[in-house]
C-alpha cells in the first residue's frame, strides 16, 4: 500500500443525531448494497446529511444516506442518494413498528462500519430534543473541555 493511499476509517458516525436526538435503543442492521457502494463505503465516502429511517409495509428503509458514486465504476454505477433496504429480524422491525406509533419517535443512522466483512449500520429508536436541551448539551460539552485542559496544565506544573 503505498503511503499516499487513504486508510479506510473504521465506522463513520453522525455525529449531529446525538445532538439533535435522544437516543433510546439502538439496533444494529445489515444494508443492502450494491458493489460499487460497498467499495464507497470501505473508502469513507458516505455522508449522513439528512439521512433518516422509516417503516414501509413491513420493512425498514434508509433514505437520503450519501454514498459517493465510485470513481472508477462502469456505467454499473450506483446513484448516489437511493433508498436502501435495512435488514433485521422480524422480532425487531415489531418492536420499531411498536415505537413509531407512538408520537416524537423516529429511527436516526447514528453509524457504518464492517463486521466480519458485511456493511452494518447501527439505527437507534430516538426522541427530539428541545432547544434547551440543546443548549444543556453544549454547556456540558464545554465544561468538560475546561476540565481536561485544567487537567493536563495541572499535570505540567508539578
Amino acid at each position: 500500500m503505498a503511503s499516499s493511499e487513504k486508510k479506510a476509517p473504521a465506522s463513520i458516525t453522525n455525529r449531529k443525531a446525538t445532538f439533535d436526538y435522544h437516543i433510546e435503543k439502538t439496533y444494529e442492521a445489515g444494508i443492502a448494497l450494491q458493489g460499487t457502494e460497498v467499495k464507497s463505503v470501505r473508502k469513507g465516502n458516505v455522508s449522513f446529511g439528512d439521512a433518516f429511517a422509516y417503516m414501509d409495509s413491513g420493512e425498514v428503509l434508509l433514505k437520503d444516506l450519501y454514498i459517493k458514486e465510485f470513481e472508477f465504476g462502469s456505467y454499473n454505477n450506483h446513484e448516489a442518494t437511493r433508498t436502501r433496504k435495512l435488514l433485521l429480524n422480524k422480532k425487531e422491525i415489531a418492536e420499531i413498528d411498536k415505537a413509531l406509533t407512538q408520537k416524537g419517535y423516529t429511527l436516526v443512522p447514528l453509524k457504518i462500519y464492517f463486521k466480519m466483512g458485511f456493511a452494518k449500520v447501527q439505527i437507534g429508536l430516538a426522541k427530539g430534543k428541545k432547544k434547551h436541551d440543546k443548549r444543556d448539551s453544549i454547556a456540558e460539552r464545554d465544561t468538560t473541555r475546561e476540565l481536561k485542559r485544567e487537567y493536563k496544565t495541572s499535570q505540567f506544573s508539578v
